[in-house]
């Protein structure tokens, strides 16, 4: 048996021992803690960071005319602006800078598969070039937007709207299986008044020239409504609010979307088999707009154009307009949106399969509300 002694001592090493759990317990918890608000701190920080990096300056008006697409549609030369420099971008991979000569006139740099070799630049009388030639070889502008003075590229229906609306609207949406969430649309400007809308398919200014709604107004599923909300609360800290173009869409619209299409423009537009995005609630089409001169800001392509320009990666453009791209992608993706492969004014919700297909108007949003 132990001692009266010895009994003391051991429980005096169990005690020591206790203490020191429950000290390292606190130290760890603390730590944990610590590194918890740690890394929120730095999940906000690059949060933060990504939405203001370094704004580019604008390019130079006298190159503004030059930036564009020239030559065969199996060799495209694009010249762009970037980092302060006027570039020439061969085949998508060959990246070369150009030194300005003088005006319109421009080289190569020594070292480089064009070294030495001269571009000179054709401009008409709005300083807009005509043609590019490359030590005498010549390429034309190729016309990829549309007209100087529009906002919108138009495309040549396959068949008439109208007959296509009436078809469309005497059809039913795919049927679906499965659970679904009920259709909560809400009105975006109805959640924060300062988003702007230019509703383009309640006008004829759009790809079809149709007037394709009865109202100017968007709706979404109240989840992706409040997440565009946050959207332009980040951003107008950065100067810049959105311009709302689309929302929900009924399913009716895209039928004719489709059925009107030509076949090479089908990846701008949603298969009505399928159903889009849009149709759920859980697509919205937006830019961002200047806070303080209180218009669009300038981006690579124009809405709803169907050229490579409207591609979310397209190289092309100027150093400014990718970085206003990136600014509008950066702050959806950051509230849970995914940007369209194929327009980078396309954003989907996350949630977007949760939703079924709808085909309501926006009248009857209205009178179930």
């Amino acid at each position: 048996m132990r001692s009266k002694q010895e009994t003391r001592i051991v429980a005096a090493l169990a005690l020591n021992a206790f203490c020191c759990l429950i000290a390292v317990a606190i130290s760890t918890a603390s730590s944990a803690g610590k590194l918890s608000s740690t890394l929120r701190s730095q999940q906000n920080t690059a949060q933060s960071s990504a939405l203001a990096q370094t704004k580019p300056s604008p390019a130079p008006a006298r190159w503004r005319g030059l930036i564009g697409e020239y030559g065969p549609d199996d060799d495209i030369l694009i010249i762009l602006e970037k980092d302060g420099k006027l570039c020439a971008l061969f085949k998508r991979a060959e990246l070369e800078p150009l030194d300005e000569v003088s005006r319109n006139v421009f080289k190569f740099p020594v070292l480089g598969p064009h070294a030495q070799q001269t571009v000179i630049f054709t401009s008409d009388s709005s300083e807009r070039a005509t043609q590019l030639a490359v030590d005498g070889v010549v390429l034309k502008r190729r016309q990829v937007g549309p007209e100087a003075g529009a906002n919108q590229l138009r495309v040549k229906p396959v068949r008439a709207v109208p007959e296509l609306m009436k078809e469309a609207r005497a059809a039913a949406p795919p049927k679906e299986n499965g659970e679904f969430l009920k259709l909560d649309l809400v009105e975006l400007t109805k959640l924060d008044p300062t988003i702007k809308l230019e509703i383009r398919y309640a006008t004829n200014n759009n790809f079809l020239g149709t007037v394709f709604y009865s109202e100017a107004r968007a709706f979404m599923q109240r989840p992706a409504a409040e997440a565009v909300v946050r959207v332009n609360r980040k951003l107008r800290a950065q100067g810049y609010g959105l311009l709302v173009h689309d929302a929900y869409r009924p399913w009716y619209v895209t039928k004719v979307f489709w059925d009107a299409t030509p076949d090479d423009k089908k990846v701008f537009v949603a298969d009505p088999a399928k159903g889009s995005r849009h149709n759920r609630g859980c697509a919205v089409d937006l830019t961002l707009y200047d806070l303080k001169t209180k218009k669009p800001v300038e981006m690579v392509s124009t809405y709803d154009e169907t050229t490579a320009r409207a591609y979310p990666d397209y190289p092309g453009g100027t150093s400014l307009q990718r970085w206003h791209r990136k600014l509008l992608r950066d702050a959806m993706e950051s509230e849970g949106f995914t940007v369209y492969e194929a327009e980078w004014w396309h954003f989907d919700y996350k949630d977007w399969r949760k939703y079924p297909i709808g085909n309501v108007t926006f009248d009857q949003i209205r009178a179930t509300r």
